[in-house]
């Protein structure tokens, strides 16, 4: 089997991430995982695992308590979703040979090895399976876990994919659970409350006794979490503010996931191992974690951040607004703008909308992105314009651009893989 082979097989299987809409409790199915990975003899059960759910933060979250852990000595496996250009951003073992922004990430002739081991039985699942046939997020996760295994990783840090509760990730029974802030979300598939969709992200938290590390919430949210935590008798413990932490991302939202990260290593210790305040430090500052709120470049300035939905979308204004302060303050802020149908575009754009002097609207390379000229709608009043893609909306950025303005990319993270690398394979 080819390396190309190899992706092919993996794009066989129908993937809910390019899948506009479904039915989420019909199609996800915990089952199924659970099922095949006993096919594999259990390799989540030969891990130390930190699972991550929530609305935002998720991926940095997980970011931070990977690089904390490399840097106390561990070999640690991060696995994480979606990627921004290549499908093998989402498995990495840190600490990785090339010091690359997707440090450690899984090599070629090693995805191809374990896609060869998996295929027969795979295969021979899916023709007995009771519920249905595994899809790409299954299989992959599965992929993930036995190759963590084979590696012999100390640590396994795990960030959901959708909500927690159904999530192929779930399948792990981890020693620190972990959520970040929960906000609206996917409501056709998690709930239309907050409680609701907060229900669904504690649905991570499972075993008596178990540690959990949760961000502040909202009051909904959090009696939520209280509320699952007292029914199986988990030890929740509260982050109420964020910590002056020194850390190379920008934005106070980060400062909150970075104090998260370090509450869930800390918690390590009710297991005896104790991490030092060096390697916290070393950590936190080392942890990289491309697309979210990164510049790209300067004169005219161009961030990028796959922000997509309001809650995530309110922090980056915030972050905008720290960071443009007296004496560095933009001439114009051109926006470039794509988001996925499944969001809440509206609320999106409403939020986006006095913030922009000029708004040029795309769309990534995915059947999820929504027309622009759907959402030119929400921009009826400013000066738009409407690309036919990312590159396009890109080079018209830059001729728009003057010295000291600001160019803003963001709404989807299929977008900013696109603005950044000119192409996202396996999307």
């Amino acid at each position: 089997m080819l390396y190309s082979q190899a992706i092919s097989y993996l794009e066989s299987f129908i993937n809910f991430e390019k899948v506009p809409s479904y039915r989420y409790k019909q199609s996800l199915r915990l089952e199924r995982i659970k099922q095949f990975l006993s096919l594999l003899d259990n390799p989540q059960d030969d891990l130390k695992c930190i699972h991550v759910a929530g609305t935002k933060g998720k991926g940095s979250t997980c970011a931070f308590i990977a690089y904390i852990l490399k840097e106390a000595g561990y070999k640690v496996g991060f696995y994480t979703s979606p990627h921004l250009a290549d499908l093998r951003e989402r498995i990495r073992i840190l600490p990785g040979a090339e010091k690359n922004e997707f440090e450690g990430m899984i090599p070629r002739p090693a995805l191809k090895k374990l896609v060869e081991k998996l295929k027969p039985k795979i295969e021979k699942y899916n023709r007995n399976s009771r519920y249905g046939p595994l899809t790409f997020f299954e299989v992959y996760t599965a992929l993930a876990l036995v190759y963590f295994k084979e590696r012999k990783v100390d640590f396994a840090v795990l960030e959901t994919g959708l909500g927690g509760r159904l999530d192929a990730t779930n399948a792990v029974n981890a020693i620190v659970s972990v959520i970040t802030p929960i906000s609206y979300e996917h409501m056709d598939k998690l709930g239309k409350s907050l409680k609701n969709i907060a229900c669904e992200k504690a649905g991570i938290i499972k075993n008596k006794g178990s540690i959990v590390v949760s961000a502040p919430q909202e009051k909904e949210a959090q009696d939520a979490i209280r509320a699952r935590c007292r029914a199986i008798q988990a030890r929740l413990y509260e982050i109420n503010r964020y910590k002056n932490l020194k850390i190379r991302l920008l934005g106070k939202h980060q400062l909150i996931n970075a104090t998260v990260a370090e509450r869930a290593i800390k918690t390590l210790s009710f297991y005896g191992i104790k991490i030092g305040i060096d390697s916290i430090k070393r950590g936190l500052f080392n942890t990289r974690w491309p697309g979210r709120y990164e510049v790209l470049g300067r004169d005219p300035c161009v961030i990028i951040d796959g922000a997509q939905n309001i809650a995530s979308i309110g922090a980056l204004k915030e972050a905008i607004k720290d960071n443009f302060s007296i004496g560095k303050k933009y001439k114009k802020l051109i926006l470039v703008l794509g988001i996925s149908s499944d969001k809440d575009i509206k609320g999106v754009c409403l939020e986006l909308k006095d913030l922009a002097d000029k708004i040029i609207l795309t769309k990534a390379k995915s059947i999820r992105a929504i027309d622009p000229r759907v959402l030119a709608i929400y921009f009826k009043d400013k000066e738009k314009y409407i690309t036919n893609g990312v590159m396009q909306a890109k080079k018209l950025s830059m001729r728009l651009a003057e010295k000291n303005d600001l160019v803003l990319v963001t709404g989807s993270l299929f977008v900013i893989g696109e603005f950044k690398y000119g192409k996202r394979r396996f999307n």
